[in-house]
């Protein structure tokens, strides 16, 4: 490898920054919409958009499974911390055959950054009754296995044996736990979570009172209703400043959730 980090990555000629981070992409994606390593389709058009300016230090990167789609297969946005390791910024793996709820756009066309800047209520309830998560556009693909395994290989590659990574909600961080992660910070917060919402009683946990889709009684064990109340405001604050970390090839054994249900 040429490259140790983003910021190196970004420096090099076009054809070995996108043979670089394809390698990012599992190749179970690639199998199950029948893509091929070159990333194109049939008539020789890019599936990839690849935002990786020399002299920057983030990369965005979207794989899409056919030419034109409105939303990618697969999204992610990386960068370095500031003694070049690797860090996730978000990380999407999209459904395209999955249906579509607009919680990312206003019925205006404004965009919500997937409901952290504002909200569109009614996607949300609808994508909710459905089952998704916050910041849920379509369901995902159920490959995050997979995905991790391509991510680790990727950043072995580069030289390094740990990465970082920022869940966006609360269930994100969950997920993270699951395959292996621990925390930089925010691992109070998570305990907090977890003590108030197992309460019998409580600020957070007499708000579950089926006021609305989003505060759901059944919230207490579930972390996806869990997720949804704290994104709702539930706690008073919203859900951040949550870093977490993963050494490749192992796992912490974090679990502040104990109890709970998806």
């Amino acid at each position: 490898m040429s490259a140790s980090t983003i910021g190196g990555i970004n420096l090099l000629p076009e054809h070995e920054k996108r043979e670089i981070y394809r390698r990012i992409i599992p190749i179970e994606l690639l199998e199950r919409f029948k893509l091929t390593p070159y990333l194109t389709d049939i008539q020789g058009r890019s599936l990839v958009n690849l935002k990786a300016k020399p002299g920057s230090t983030s990369v965005e990167m979207s794989l899409y499974h056919e030419y034109g789609f409105r939303d990618p297969v697969f999204y992610g946005h990386l960068t370095d911390t500031m003694n070049g390791q690797i860090h996730i910024l978000l990380y999407i793996l999209n459904n395209p055959t999955a249906q579509r709820f607009d919680v990312d756009v206003m019925p205006n066309g404004e965009a919500t950054k997937f409901g952290t800047a504002q909200r569109n209520i009614a996607a949300e309830e609808a994508a909710l009754n459905f089952g998704l998560t916050p910041g849920q556009i379509r369901s995902g693909l159920s490959i995050f296995s997979a995905a991790v395994n391509a991510f680790e290989n990727f950043v072995a590659d580069l030289g390094h044996d740990m990465y970082f990574a920022e869940p966006l909600y609360y269930h994100n961080a969950i997920i993270f736990e699951r395959y292996g992660f621990t925390y930089q910070s925010g691992k109070k917060l998570m305990k907090r979570i977890q003590d108030e919402f197992t309460r019998e009683s409580g600020e957070v946990v007499n708000k579950l009172d089926n006021s609305s889709v989003f505060r759901q009684a059944d919230a207490q064990q579930s972390i996806r209703l869990r997720s949804w109340a704290i994104h709702d405001g539930i706690l008073g604050e919203s859900f951040g400043n949550v870093t977490m970390y993963k050494h490749v090839g192992k796992s912490a054994g974090i679990n502040t959730a104990e109890g709970t249900r998806w």
